[in-house]
């Protein structure tokens, strides 16, 4: 009759829990490294796109959606929208950044200061 070790099957689902979780650890800690960056770029991205549609949309006359064919590659994480009464082009990077520009006669199209974007939200 065949009888099966059953302290050494124990022992190798052991050490998978501790390979995953090192592993889960090793990944959290890569990511807690990165993201300053990656929220230093999604801020320069998010403000990049809203500068260079408002610029396309209230200046150049075009429509937004033809307006985000003027954006560089790699731009597709950014979401825009648009207040069209007053006159401003909203673009955020879920979960890292969001920023806004307007058009002001005389000015162009220019960002918005924080105070300025939480004065209008």
């Amino acid at each position: 009759m065949a009888t099966r070790n059953m302290g050494t099957m124990q022992g190798s689902g052991g050490k998978l829990k501790w390979v995953l979780l090192a592993i889960a650890v090793i990944v959290l800690c890569v990511i807690a490294y990165l993201y300053p960056s990656l929220r230093a770029y999604s801020q320069t991205g998010a403000a990049y796109s809203a500068r260079v549609v408002c610029s396309c949309r209230y200046i150049g006359g075009r429509e937004l959606g033809d307006c985000e064919k003027d954006l560089e590659p790699g731009m597709e994480v950014v979401s825009l929208s648009e207040a069209a009464d007053a006159k401003r082009i909203d673009a955020t990077v879920p979960l890292m950044a969001a920023e806004s520009a307007e058009y002001r006669e005389g000015w162009g199209c220019v960002l918005m200061t924080p105070k300025e974007r939480d004065a209008i939200r």
